[in-house]
């Protein structure tokens, strides 16, 4: 039986979104770098050092069962509770610009909140895989695994961190529904979640803040309004080729910080129409590349990882470029492949890897996930009920 390789498409996607964001970081950093730093290839150096290390990983996971990580899933929770809480505790963890995300190291620093996105993701996936049936019950079967996410949504909201809450809960929401969770539950949970979300916004000045900006963003322009304005500037200015790359206006200081979360903006300046198109056909290569690894997948929980994954950057692609666009109100979420940042790419890269070594075991025609799935796990036969059908 010939060795099956990995999804190369899925991995063709990848290194083009990775290589066009090391440039796009390089052009968009590069003027900040040099007036903040006084080199212009700081940032370009240090993300490349996080690109290889990223890559390095993903390699490395890709070759190991992800059914054997998955195993390890409950002990990751709990180290990923352990961070949370230890992020929060003055002299532990960091304090920047009121918020507690970050363990710094010296020049290097980490972010709990990027490896419970995958723990949770591998938690839910492996759990469910063996008890997905009692999700049709809502007291002993969804509530459990609501409570878990809730109390993760908890301790980043101390932080607080109310991106990666939203993100969180949403990916979770998914893999619960492709598990097999009934529809109704999630929409009589939703009034009181979307009452809560409301109640939050309302009680925190700067989410209202980012709520009037949005709204009128040119009535706030030298305020909480500016950053929006200037992303739309660049966008706008980009016309349909772009103005050339390297080339953008924005980036001499008056789009903050550039190179993170509002990269997208200085790409379309520099691109156009044309280099944001093109990006946004990159992720939808990647979004159509995970949904048929999690259709083919050989068993449940392969399906449910990857279909976690695959939601997991496909909702931070469209929430960011959302954000850019000033389609929603402005949240911290970074574009993946794109945004500088360390932890936020090692881990992503290192779920990729989980992602590639599922695909090498996808079967060859494509699998109808519905009714009755059988499973080998652990050396035992599990039979399960998949619902939620992950037929496109």
């Amino acid at each position: 039986m010939r060795k099956r390789e990995y999804d190369f498409w899925l991995l063709f996607t990848v290194l083009v979104l990775l290589a066009l964001g090391t440039i796009m970081v390089f052009s968009a950093s590069s003027y900040t770098a040099l007036s903040t730093q006084g080199n212009k290839y700081h940032y370009l150096i240090r993300q490349v050092i996080w690109v290889t290390v990223g890559l390095i990983a993903m390699f490395v996971v890709s070759n190991i069962d992800y059914r054997r990580i998955a195993l390890s899933s409950p002990i990751l929770l709990v180290i990923c509770v352990v961070l949370l809480v230890l992020v929060r505790i003055p002299g532990i963890g960091s304090n920047v610009n009121g918020s507690w995300r970050w363990f710094n190291f010296g020049p290097a620093s980490f972010q709990p909140s990027e490896f419970a996105k995958i723990a949770l993701i591998l938690f839910l996936s492996f759990s469910l895989s063996k008890n997905s049936h009692r999700l049709q019950y809502f007291f002993t079967g969804l509530l459990p695994y609501l409570m878990v996410v809730g109390f993760i949504d908890l301790l980043l909201l101390l932080e607080p961190h109310k991106s990666a809450t939203l993100l969180i809960t949403m990916v979770s929401a998914i893999i619960l529904f492709c598990a097999g969770a009934r529809i109704w539950h999630f929409i009589v949970l939703g009034v009181p979640a979307v009452a809560g979300g409301i109640y939050i916004i309302m009680k925190d000045a700067y989410s209202m803040q980012r709520i009037l900006a949005f709204w009128d963003p040119f009535k706030y322009p030298q305020d909480i309004g500016y950053q929006i304005i200037n992303s739309l500037y660049a966008i706008a200015s980009g016309s349909v080729f772009g103005r050339g790359l390297g080339k953008s206006l924005q980036k001499y200081l008056y789009l903050p910080e550039p190179h993170n979360d509002f990269i997208f903006s200085i790409l379309a300046e520099e691109l156009g129409f044309v280099g944001a198109l093109t990006v946004v056909i990159l992720f939808m290569l990647f979004i159509w590349r995970g949904l048929k690894i999690a259709m083919n997948a050989p068993d449940m929980m392969g399906s449910l990882i990857a279909a976690g994954i695959t939601s997991l950057v496909a909702l931070e692609a469209v929430i960011n470029i959302a954000v850019v666009t000033s389609t929603i109100p402005a949240t911290g979420m970074p574009l993946p492949f794109f945004s500088y940042g360390g932890t936020s790419l090692v881990f992503l890269l290192i779920a990729i890897g989980i992602l590639l070594n599922i695909s090498k075991g996808a079967s060859q025609m494509p699998v109808r996930s519905k009714g009755i799935v059988s499973e080998s796990y652990a050396g035992r036969d599990v039979t399960s009920r998949k619902a939620g059908e992950f037929d496109i």
